[in-house]
């Protein structure tokens, strides 16, 4: 299960927000210690801002590795998708015209279709 976790692209994954939630602690120290040197009310705020922008990324990141393990491993293989196609009915009680345009789309609807299921697409 959690092995899905472990490719290649997820372990970058992990290795950057890791870099980036300790990245916010570096840059929150930054903002206090500029800060502390009477940098103002400005820096005080960012040196809250930046642990919790820290905590904030882990949040939803800890969010998106739950919705992957969640997610069924099967959704993404070709094929696995049901379509169900019904074909339009038309309506040929009103205008003539219309009547007569619709068949036409249902005519072009057809050839696609058709071209889709024979071409491979």
């Amino acid at each position: 299960m959690y092995r899905r976790l472990l490719t290649p692209a997820w372990v970058l994954l992990h290795l950057v927000v890791a870099a980036l939630f300790v990245a916010t602690f570096f840059l929150g120290h930054w903002q206090l210690t500029k800060a502390e040197a009477g940098g103002g009310p400005v820096n005080w705020s960012y040196a809250l801002q930046w642990p919790l922008y820290g905590f904030m990324g882990l949040w939803f990141y800890t969010r998106m590795l739950r919705d992957e393990l969640r997610r069924d491993p099967d959704a993404d293989e070709p094929g696995s998708a049901l379509v169900l196609y019904q074909r339009p009915r038309i309506d040929t009680t009103g205008d003539p015209e219309l009547a007569a345009y619709n068949a036409h789309l249902a005519e072009l609807n057809e050839k696609a279709l058709g071209q889709r299921v024979n071409g491979g697409h």
